[in-house]
């Protein structure tokens, strides 16, 4: 059977500021790029242009029959220099709402995707003690434009903000973007998760007294599976690295999974993908039922928060694999709510090929990008996903089977 999902299901796509806008000056990873870090190969520079080209963007994606869409505005944009806040900045995000509107998308909106101003990092960024009050004044600055924006992502993998965190805690010359870069990462700080968490709660109730907007965050879940034996390993793990995060969108209207690949937790912990040839180019393991673990952890941890995916997609060259991956991983969506659990939409990472952290290679994107010429070459997958949309069914598996770790 079919599962026919409920009216106002989103489909969409995601991006973030810096990944695609380019020429993100003020920010604190323009700096880090700029620094010629050996770890950081590649800059951003132009990104792919999306600062102008958006409308475009939004088209293609509304075309093809999706009615969402997630993007980010960029503090280091709207603030560049501290309590200076940017008109100019403030009006070039809300046209991207009005455009998004215009196309029939949803627009699911990011305030804090990763990066952050210069100057916040050079106090500190989230280690430092009044930086709770530095991101209230920048939330309290982007909501007048927030009007007719129902989805409200105040900060994305805050898991991954609180490993980066207290890993420039460690070495403040901020070497410690090699864990980001290398996937060698630390556990997330204890006490920078701490306050993002109060930034979270802080951002939500800025929020929610001046629109009507749903308010969440997002989660990078790692989709653990413990090996034999090592079931009390696996509580560990899931208590260092997403467990605070869910726990404290208990009270959100939603929660938002991300999800891309599984990983084992053995004797030690948990185990880095082995090298294989399935592995996506990103060297993670080729585990579309990542985002059904990721669903039903974030789901019972969470106590029954409603579910966003608001990430999912896979690092690849092979635009038919992207399809499959995804078609896989719709599946296991399915499965999940067909026990129950409220998942109130799917985006996919990403909508265009993009600036993937100090790399151009891997390539999530529905929509490819000529990084000479900016021109934009939509991919089968765009029109696959879109065709599901149009029909907002999931189709029912023959055969479907969880991959092996």
């Amino acid at each position: 059977m079919n599962s026919t999902l409920p009216a106002g299901f989103l489909w969409g796509a995601a991006t973030s500021p810096h990944q695609t806008e380019g020429n993100n000056i003020a920010s604190d990873w323009w700096a880090l790029e700029n620094s010629r870090h050996p770890l950081l190969p590649e800059r951003s520079g132009d990104g792919v242009d999306s600062y102008h080209r958006y409308p475009e963007d939004m088209a293609l994606l509304a075309g093809a029959g999706l009615n969402a869409y997630r993007f980010g505005v960029e503090w280091a944009r709207i603030e560049p220099e501290r309590g200076h806040v940017s008109r100019a900045a403030l009006a070039h995000y809300r046209r991207m709402i009005d455009t998004a509107l215009d196309c029939g998308l949803t627009p699911v909106l990011t305030l804090h995707h990763f990066t952050g101003p210069r100057w916040f990092a050079d106090l500190g960024g989230w280690t430092n003690p009044h930086a709770v009050g530095h991101f209230a004044r920048f939330v309290s600055a982007v909501v007048p434009i927030l009007y007719e924006v129902d989805w409200v992502c105040t900060i994305n993998e805050p898991n991954m903000v609180a490993t980066m965190a207290g890993a420039q805690r460690a070495v403040p010359d901020q070497n410690a973007v090699q864990a980001f870069t290398t996937g060698a990462l630390p556990d997330p700080d204890p006490e920078a998760a701490r306050t993002l968490i109060e930034a979270h709660h802080i951002a939500a109730e800025i929020v929610r007294a001046e629109t009507d907007a749903k308010v969440g965050w997002s989660v990078a879940q790692q989709a653990f599976v413990a090996a034999p034996g090592c079931e009390d390993q696996l509580a560990e793990a899931n208590r260092l690295w997403e467990d605070p995060y869910l726990l404290a969108a208990r009270d959100d209207d939603f929660i938002g999974v991300q999800a891309y690949t599984g990983r084992l937790v053995g004797p030690d912990g948990p185990i880095p993908h082995p090298e294989d040839p399935a592995n996506t180019l990103t060297g993670w393991a080729y585990r579309p039922d990542a985002l059904g673990i990721a669903i039903r952890h974030a789901w019972q941890v969470t106590g029954g928060t409603p579910i966003l995916v608001t990430e999912n997609g896979i690092a690849t060259a092979d635009d038919s694999r992207r399809i499959a991956y995804t078609g896989e991983a719709l599946e296991h969506l399915r499965l999940a709510m067909t026990e129950g659990i409220d998942v109130r939409g799917y985006l996919h990472w990403s909508a265009l090929d993009n600036y993937e952290w100090g790399h151009w290679r891997p390539t999530f994107g529905l929509i490819g990008v000529d990084r000479a010429t900016f021109a934009r070459s939509p991919k089968p997958s765009l029109a696959w996903l879109g065709s599901v949309a149009r029909a907002n069914t999931l189709p029912a598996p023959e055969t479907l089977e969880t991959q092996p770790c």
